[in-house]
């Protein structure tokens, strides 16, 4: 509980795609003065990430999809290469919630996967926490195309890249999403492509 927060309101401003509320709140401040506070909440739940990489061939399985946000931000940007990952349904953990993602998004069937950070992607306005995995993936484990699912208005380009060549677009700044740099710089930091 935090001593320095009180007389919290919730005022629903949209229930479309997801929640959005503008909440009010009183806050001590260090100097021990009181304000009041108004912040926009979106809530979409939570998510799951994951980056699939194949240490023998050296390689990840990235995707390519619209994301409006990033298009209103900057059309030249709309595109955006990303690692595998997709929203929490209901009470399904993080961890089946990537199975089932793997396998509707890039195609590839994995049994489990290992969780190695966990994010709030955009603290200031978002309540969505990621949790993002790595796993090993070989061709064998390939059993469709991938491309999402149709019923949730998906169009997902699977791409397999180098490991070196998916770093140098971090680095250009062709991979400009968060969790899928969180993922890869965890991978190269940990060496898991050597």
């Amino acid at each position: 509980m935090n001593n320095n927060l009180k007389n919290i309101t919730k005022t629903n401003l949209s229930k479309e795609w997801a929640t959005l509320d503008r909440i009010d709140y009183d806050f001590q401040f260090k100097n021990g003065d009181w304000k009041r506070l108004s912040r926009e909440c979106y809530n979409r739940g939570n998510g799951a990430a994951i980056l699939l990489y194949n240490s023998l061939k050296g390689t990840v399985i990235l995707t390519k999809q619209f994301r409006m946000p990033i298009y209103e931000q900057n059309k030249e940007e709309g595109m955006s290469i990303e690692v595998c990952a997709g929203a929490i349904d209901n009470s399904d953990e993080p961890l089946e919630t990537i199975i089932r993602e793997t396998e509707e998004e890039v195609g590839y069937k994995i049994n489990n996967a290992k969780q190695v950070l966990t994010a709030y992607t955009s603290p200031g306005a978002l309540t969505e926490k990621m949790f993002l995995f790595v796993a090993e993936y070989s061709e064998e484990m390939q059993i469709n195309e991938g491309g999402g699912l149709e019923s949730e208005n998906e169009e997902i380009e699977v791409l397999e890249l180098s490991f070196s060549k998916a770093i140098k677009m971090v680095k250009d700044q062709e991979i400009i999403d968060a969790k899928t740099i969180m993922l890869l710089q965890f991978a190269q930091l940990n060496n898991l492509l050597d």
